[in-house]
């Protein structure tokens, strides 16, 4: 089977239940997610989503998987300004590298557990941003958590 279809495997399906209350006690409401066609992160996000108090908008978008960050960068800059908190499902290398480029500053010691733990299955960064979805650009976001399902 390819890559693409590959199916998630049973530890991740318990990690992206754990994401998924992880974010579901943020108390953060996501008005929009974007998610990967591949069957994994569409597990994932099927298995996230269902600890979340309220489902935000989720488009599934083909070109999330194998992007580089710039790709997510662009994608991200065609978000609608009435989505203030966007999730995005993605992969490896391209999603670690997104937050890393996004986040010129970072909270804490949030940067420092991401690079040493890089990005496992449901793992996720959290970052902010003020301004226009197409004003966003590296450097323009500050890092303010990473979690790991083995943190």
């Amino acid at each position: 089977m390819s890559d693409h279809e590959r199916p998630l495997a049973e530890r991740g399906r318990l990690d992206a239940a754990a994401a998924g209350r992880k974010l579901a006690d943020s108390g953060v409401a996501f008005d929009l997610a974007l998610c990967s066609t591949a069957v994994r992160t569409r597990e994932t996000w099927k298995l996230a989503v269902h600890e979340f108090p309220k489902r935000p908008k989720t488009v599934y978008e083909e070109r999330i998987y194998e992007a580089s960050p710039g790709e997510l960068i662009a994608l991200l800059n065609e978000t609608p300004d009435d989505a203030q908190n966007v999730l995005l499902i993605g992969h490896n290398p391209g999603v670690q590298g997104l937050a890393d480029i996004l986040g010129g500053a970072s909270e804490g010691d949030a940067r420092e557990r991401m690079t040493r733990r890089g990005f496992p299955a449901a793992a996720f960064a959290v970052l902010t941003f003020t301004g226009p979805w197409k004003s966003l650009e590296p450097g323009t976001a500050t890092l303010v958590d990473y979690w790991a399902p083995t943190e």
